[in-house]
């Protein structure tokens, strides 16, 4: 699995639909107010395994397939599809059991052979299928070496990555014929806006109406065909992570890594923004921050299982905002504060409880990101590192070898995650989607934090 992997095809072997098993009952599933704050798109992840010990491919498949039609029986929202509800006046999921596109295929290499490094080639289109229709779609691809990937594919309006991860490991405990380690819940009363409802102006910082722009959408691509937008996958050692933490942290205040990590790859995007000819211009970066334990701060042990059951999306996306030759000219610890502020700003329950009645008033239009709601520069990083399951993700046949998200290529928005390492704790996997000319100055400039990921970091 080195950065010359080998190239391979990918041959499909068979296309099904999978049914959440009886009983179902058809009907509506309204939106929350925090789910109507993420746009249309999909978001995939893929799971890779070693050969297992025992079981054939072909029985493999059949057990997969008959648990997730019990698994599909308990977040029956994924078998069905976003469709305009008339009645509601919205777009609401139809939990009409339309079923999950469920893909078999073979590849004709080893799971080690597989270039990492650069999901553009090994992954995308291959072992992460396309989400023609419904909420969900699935592929399980073996390879010659016995080992096994699983790609999922989620229209992210019906589920965050919190949501999704529940989800594969309830998989993962039915296909065992174990009780899933948590039940999904789907009540949207709990989500519900206060009456009447009341929040902060602050809010109007974090999130906004989205207004179209006259600006041209600028998809072209460079060099006579070379796609704007690149996926890559880096490992970041925890002694690199140490020295960024110690250097964030010069003005007295200590930081997480995360701030840490943020702050760095703000101030390289602006580096690149100066290099490239675009001097001067506006940078955003958003953090993407989960609500659920916030939301049920001192509200008992039940609002606590509830929120942390909850299927859907919780999240909000605070944001700075700076010229990229301030950003060149300030220290990475001056850098920090000013994310740790932004951060703070979603980091309490109320900011959620007014967010939900920010959206109640503005239900019907449009919202995004504050951070998106123009054509400048703007990148969103979200943490990983909060999920650790993938010790949980076992199907039968093992623990997950390496996991990563993956963003279709076509997507024109800048997005960074950050992942736990499956060999060593203190590093991490860093998955991103950026445009081709920042992808190339970071890998010119910061290659010694971000090492284009190996064999030798994986455990495959």
């Amino acid at each position: 699995m080195g950065i010359q992997g080998k190239s391979y095809s990918v041959q499909v072997t068979e296309n099904s639909v999978v049914h959440a098993d009886e009983p179902w009952n058809d009907h509506w599933l309204p939106f929350t107010n925090l789910d109507l704050l993420v746009p249309p798109f999909d978001v995939g992840s893929f799971f890779c395994y070693k050969k297992p010990s025992h079981g054939s491919f072909l029985n493999m498949i059949n057990t997969l397939r008959t648990s997730l039609s019990r698994t599909l029986a308990l977040y029956y929202p994924l078998a069905g599809e976003i469709l305009w509800n008339a009645a509601a006046r919205e777009n609401q999921i139809h939990c009409n059991n339309r079923g999950v596109h469920f893909i078999e295929a073979v590849a004709d290499v080893q799971l080690k052979e597989l270039n990492l490094y650069s999901p553009d080639e090994s992954i995308e289109g291959k072992l992460i299928p396309k989400k023609l229709h419904g909420v969900l779609a699935i592929q399980v691809t073996m390879f010659t070496c016995g080992g096994m990937v699983l790609g999922c594919m989620f229209d992210h309006r019906a589920a965050d990555g919190y949501s999704a991860n529940m989800f594969i490991s309830s998989w993962a405990d039915m296909t065992r014929s174990e009780t899933p380690s948590m039940l999904p819940s789907f009540q949207r009363s709990i989500l519900n806006p206060r009456s009447p409802t009341s929040y902060s102006s602050s809010i109007n910082d974090v999130f906004s109406i989205y207004e179209p722009t006259s600006f041209p959408n600028n998809e072209e691509n460079h060099d006579g065909g070379d796609p704007l937008f690149i996926n890559r996958i880096f490992y970041i050692e925890g002694e690199q992570l140490n020295r960024l933490q110690l250097l964030a942290s010069e003005s007295g205040s200590r930081r997480s890594k995360l701030e840490a990590f943020t702050s760095f790859l703000w101030k390289i995007v602006a580096l690149s923004l100066e290099e490239s000819g675009n001097h001067n211009q506006m940078c955003h970066v958003a953090l993407a921050v989960d609500g659920r334990s916030r939301l049920s701060q001192g509200d008992g042990e039940e609002k606590e299982k509830l929120m942390a059951s909850h299927f859907g999306n919780v999240l909000s996306m605070p944001s700075g905002a700076k010229r990229s030759q301030e950003l060149m000219d300030m220290t990475l610890s001056n850098i920090a504060m000013e994310v740790h502020e932004f951060l703070q700003t979603a980091t309490g329950k109320d900011h959620f409880l007014d967010l939900i009645d920010w959206v109640e008033e503005r239900r019907s239009m449009p919202l995004v990101a504050r951070a998106f709601a123009s054509t400048e520069t703007s990148m969103m990083v979200s943490s990983g590192q909060r999920f650790q399951i993938m010790d949980k993700i076992d199907f039968g046949w093992g623990k997950v070898a390496f996991g990563s998200c993956h963003v279709p290529r076509g997507r024109k928005d800048f997005y960074v995650m950050t992942l736990p390492s499956p060999t060593n704790k203190e590093d991490w996997v860093v998955y991103m989607h950026l445009p081709m000319i920042h992808m190339n100055y970071i890998e010119a400039h910061a290659g010694q934090v971000f090492i284009p990921i190996n064999v030798d970091y994986l455990g495959l």
